[in-house]
């Protein structure tokens, strides 16, 4: 029996086959905090009857189903592969890196259509008797990353679902030993496309991805439950970084409004040979929006700039992945 709080609360998830359709969680995700919850319509009849004075419990519908939310994690050295592959649309295969240990997932912006999840998660009640919400149907509709200084590289997913099926058996939690990347693993790159340099002086980055989609398909004949939703506008990458003004580099670009590519990346311990642990995230081409350099003091000058990914005609955004996992 698990502890009766939090401390026993658990979150596994798979790749559906289709949508919708319950798999049983295999991979178990370390989270710090989830917000995933089911949400429903109803409607309340409210026909005169003489003498009623209040509305008839049994006139009222329950139309629609749906569940929604987001999962805050630190992004790990294991385990992360389903989340970011739901993210960046790609079907991606882990790679043997010659005859290592070591495993590279690359995923590419592509189209997310076909990719949902199913996420199961385990909430306790005070007893210690641990009662299962299995989300079926689950898109995930933006990702976001960050990592300050002297911090973990952390991550928030935003999930939509289509249904919340409670009468499934909670799958049994396992989990590898995992670590998680960190600020000491970070480096920053901009320049030309597979060329870039480290840049100096980088002390908190963030990026956003968002899959904007219709999530609203909600079509007769489906018993209030919607259809997968479909994607209904372009990408939006966004993101920050906050740096001391160490050199002109940043602020360059944006007086001129040019064009780079930005690499953020984490190198964790060595796996085998050359292959090292590695989160790694390549956006073709940026244009920095607003952030200039003020002085508000007598401290080191810190100007924050603001970026939009762009699509630089040749090459996509992607995240890289290298670790152990055999499989997604």
């Amino acid at each position: 029996m698990a502890i009766g709080s939090g401390l026993g609360a658990q979150l596994g998830i798979s790749a559906e086959s289709s949508y919708g359709t319950f798999v049983a969680p295999t991979k178990f995700v370390e989270f710090t905090k989830e917000s995933l919850v089911l949400k429903k319509t109803t409607a309340q009849s409210a026909g005169i009857a003489a003498g009623r004075l209040l509305a008839l419990d049994k006139r009222r519908v329950l139309t629609r189903r749906e569940g929604s939310g987001s999962i805050d994690f630190e992004v790990t050295n294991k385990q992360m592969g389903l989340l970011l592959q739901s993210l960046m649309g790609t079907s991606v295969t882990p790679v043997q890196q010659v005859a290592t240990a070591a495993y590279l997932q690359t995923h590419t912006l592509a189209s997310s259509a076909g990719k949902s999840l199913t996420i199961q998660k385990g909430v306790p009640l005070t007893s210690g008797t641990v009662t299962d919400k299995t989300f079926l149907g689950c898109k995930v509709t933006s990702g976001e990353f960050s990592c300050d200084a002297g911090g973990m590289l952390m991550g928030t997913f935003e999930v939509d679902a289509k249904d919340c099926d409670e009468g499934q058996t909670l799958a049994a939690a396992s989990y590898p030993s995992m670590s998680p990347f960190h600020f000491a693993q970070m480096g920053v790159k901009t320049g030309t496309y597979g060329a870039e340099t480290a840049l100096d002086g980088i002390r908190k980055m963030s990026c956003k991805i968002e899959r904007p989609m219709d999530v609203e398909r909600y079509y007769a004949g489906q018993a209030g439950l919607k259809k997968e939703p479909v994607e209904n506008d372009q990408v939006k990458i966004t993101g920050s970084i906050e740096s001391d003004y160490v050199a002109t580099t940043l602020d360059d670009l944006h007086t001129s409004d040019g064009s780079t590519s930005l690499v953020w990346e984490f190198i964790g311990p060595l796996i085998a040979s050359t292959y090292y642990e590695t989160f790694r995230i390549t956006l073709p081409a940026i244009r920095l929006d607003e952030g200039p350099p003020t002085v508000d003091g007598f401290g080191v000058v810190k100007p924050t700039f603001n970026y939009t990914g762009l699509y630089d005609g040749t090459n996509q955004p992607k995240i890289e992945y290298m670790s152990t996992d055999v499989t997604l």
